[in-house]
């Protein structure tokens, strides 16, 4: 996709690695206080920024790449790339460290939406065939719906008396993208499980057909599951744990088997651990018990 040189390559690892670095000691507190799994709707947070900022570096990075991805009849490509760069970047910080948080996770649900809307339908209506851009949607969709959970368990929009009322445009952001990808995975085996399907998954993986169905039929199901609001939580934790499994044993030996090969291994696996993330994001969203997400007076 572009060429390789050794910022290009440096920078994404030293931003995710910030974040994360970052992000692990800002939580360690409020993880040291939770159990089981709780910990990992603590760490939903720092799942879901470390890919933002590995995302944020190659708006810098691959600069004229990026920018050409931006419709022409936008002026100022470039411009609108260094932009996008920082305020994931920006982004990303302000999650991992809860400082204008709420605003912050807001903003960043918006622009996903945005992006939808002026990148991917439009390109969608031209070219309906394009399974790529319906996948690169579907993604950044959930990526949009794991922001907008996010915000909405902050305290300022706790405090509020509709306080859940992102819960359900974000559950419906997450659960529908789920159900897409878990079809995909039996109409595409060939494809790397999770969010990324056009990619085949490498030959040496071994049961790599294995891998895609038995995802693809728990997304199928999780998917449902959390788009007609039943055990939610429940579905939502499900579903990251999933996703974590697969980024360990099909996504994290493709970064150690190529480490350099930023767009084929590094965007892979950070894609795959944001949707984990958001799938936590969510679960943290719900209250304990699933009960109605928007209270009325």
């Amino acid at each position: 996709m572009f060429a390789f040189t050794p910022g290009n390559v440096f920078w994404p690892y030293f931003a995710g690695v910030l974040i994360l670095l970052i992000g692990l000691f800002a939580s360690s507190k409020e993880v040291s206080r939770a159990r089981g799994k709780e910990k990992l709707l603590i760490l939903a947070r720092v799942f879901f920024a470390v890919p933002m900022a590995v995302f944020a570096s190659q708006h810098f990075t691959t600069t004229k790449f990026v920018s050409q991805l931006i419709p022409s009849w936008i002026p100022a490509r470039v411009f609108w790339t260094y932009f996008v760069g920082t305020a994931l970047l920006a982004a990303a910080l302000s999650i991992v460290v809860k400082k204008q948080a709420r605003l912050a996770a807001t903003l960043l649900g918006t622009m996903l939406i945005l992006f939808e809307l002026v990148l991917h339908i439009p390109h969608i209506i031209g070219h309906p065939g394009d399974v790529l851009m319906w996948a690169v949607a579907f993604r950044d969709l959930a990526f949009s719906g794991g922001a907008l959970a996010f915000a909405a368990t902050q305290p300022e929009r706790r405090r509020a008396e509709g306080q859940s009322a992102l819960v359900p445009v974000a559950r419906i952001f997450v659960s529908v993208p789920t159900i897409f990808f878990g079809v995909a995975h039996f109409l595409h085996p060939e494809f790397l499980p999770a969010v990324d399907i056009d990619q085949r998954t490498p030959t040496w993986i071994p049961a790599h057909s294995l891998w895609a169905y038995g995802a693809g039929a728990v997304f199928i199901v999780l998917g449902t599951t959390m788009l007609l609001n039943r055990k939610t939580r429940l579905a939502a934790t499900y579903l990251g744990l999933m996703v974590l499994v697969l980024l360990a044993f099909v996504y994290l030996p493709m970064v150690i088997a190529k480490p350099s090969d930023i767009d084929n291994s590094l965007n892979y696996f950070v894609s795959t651990l944001a949707f984990s993330g958001v799938a936590f994001l969510l679960a943290s969203a719900i209250p304990a018990g699933n009960p109605p997400e928007i209270r009325h007076p």
